[in-house]
């Protein structure tokens, strides 16, 4: 196993040089291009792929990438998709060696592999009738995503496939998963729910990076709704960092760890491979709805802070709030979680716990792992043995 310090130095200066350098950003790529997850990431390691697009209600053109089954009897496998967290994309499951990476791991056993890439990131910028130049784009938070991206992939799977599926999240993926569920939707297009590094409250995280950046969107909101678009390799996104770096108590020569926590368990040799498809960029709207339920401790749909505006989106002159205690008790839920994650902390982890404490005993496996932090659970060396076996085992059995 590697120092973690190994693996934050790598970081830091690969995303620092990156940063300076001006790295390029490549927008809008046709998903099948020579640059596209399938041809980049799936098909040099000899899994087949075949690259998809999801049109949302709202006009969003999705991408997807599906990894067959790599079985021969089982051509029709049970479909299992995967949903990356907040300023990731597809690659979050494909950075791995093939043995160790999720979405190979359950094609080699089985699982008909469908991957999901949130509007905004590199590979899902298209819509009907606007570019990512407009304005109107970027305007939508982690709401949108409950309301139009999840629904329209797991449809799109269901349609293609003639089953209901299985669902792993990550981080924010868990969080618009939840939110879902809480309203009693999607679930019928589901058999189980497996939330990695869940994220519901956000009140206790200790990310001092988190914590400082949710602060200044906060506080410099009027400046920030001017950026309607957040990548964090642009302009702003530099500045942001610059600033929350020079607050005291943030050490950002291990950037990684004062952003995620102290990660037990990551290679050096996948900082390179991170480095070449991430960070992605979202919605600077986003952003600032995290920063309030950061600021809050509450799961509300996004605060426009002024009355008469959320009385146009809501009718109530303060936002709604997800209730995670109303997720069906009969649900099959997988939730796995790390004591040293700085985001997904465990004291928020222990309230979605407590929300969750009439959910019959059958139907909820929870697993914690004391040295884990938020990136170990997609980027360890050792997350196949320690996060993906136990996972699969309980698909298995639903």
């Amino acid at each position: 196993m590697y120092s973690p310090n190994t693996f934050n130095s790598i970081v830091f200066s690969l995303l620092f040089c990156g940063l300076a350098g001006g790295i390029k950003r490549v927008s809008a790529l046709e998903p099948g291009s020579v640059n596209g997850i399938c041809k980049s990431l799936v098909e040099p390691h000899d899994f087949a792929c075949e690259e998809h697009l999801v049109i949302t209600t709202d006009g969003f053109i999705l991408s997807m990438q599906r990894i067959p089954s790599r079985r021969t009897n089982s051509a029709n496998g049970p479909p299992v998709l995967l949903q990356h967290g907040l300023l990731m994309d597809a690659a979050t499951w494909l950075m791995l060696p093939p043995e160790s990476s999720l979405a190979f791991v359950l094609a080699d056993k089985g699982f008909d592999v469908w991957l999901a890439n949130t509007r905004g990131t590199k590979f899902s910028q298209g819509h009907s009738s606007l570019g990512p130049d407009d304005p109107g784009f970027w305007d939508w938070s982690w709401d949108e995503l409950v309301a139009f991206d999840l629904p329209a992939t797991l449809q799109y799977v269901h349609d293609h496939t003639g089953q209901k599926m299985h669902y792993v999240g990550h981080s924010l993926g868990t969080l618009t998963a939840l939110a879902a569920f809480s309203k009693h939707q999607l679930l019928d297009m589901l058999r189980s729910a497996a939330l990695i590094s869940p994220i519901a409250h956000l009140g206790k995280v200790t990310s001092p990076i988190a914590r400082n950046a949710a602060d200044n969107f906060l506080g410099e909101v009027l400046f920030w709704l001017g950026v309607k678009e957040f990548d964090p390799r642009g302009k702003a996104g530099i500045q942001l960092l610059v600033e929350v770096c020079a607050k005291p108590g943030v050490d950002c020569v291990n950037l990684l760890t004062s952003f995620t926590g102290q990660n037990c368990c990551l290679n050096p040799s996948v900082s390179q491979i991170f480095l070449t498809h991430e960070p992605q960029p979202t919605a600077t709207k986003n952003m600032i709805h995290l920063s309030q339920m950061i600021r809050s401790g509450t799961i509300s749909m996004y605060d426009y802070v002024d009355v008469i505006q959320n009385i146009k989106h809501y009718g109530q002159p303060t936002p709604p709030e997800y209730n995670m205690a109303s997720i069906p008790t009969d649900f099959p839920l997988f939730l796995t979680y790390g004591g040293a994650d700085a985001l997904s902390d465990v004291n928020d982890v222990q309230l979605l716990l407590d929300n969750l404490k009439d959910h019959d005993g059958d139907k909820l496996v929870v697993q914690f792992r004391e040295d884990y932090a938020h990136a170990d659970f997609v980027m360890g060396e050792n997350a196949k043995q320690a996060v993906y076996d136990p996972l699969i085992a309980f698909f298995n059995l639903q």
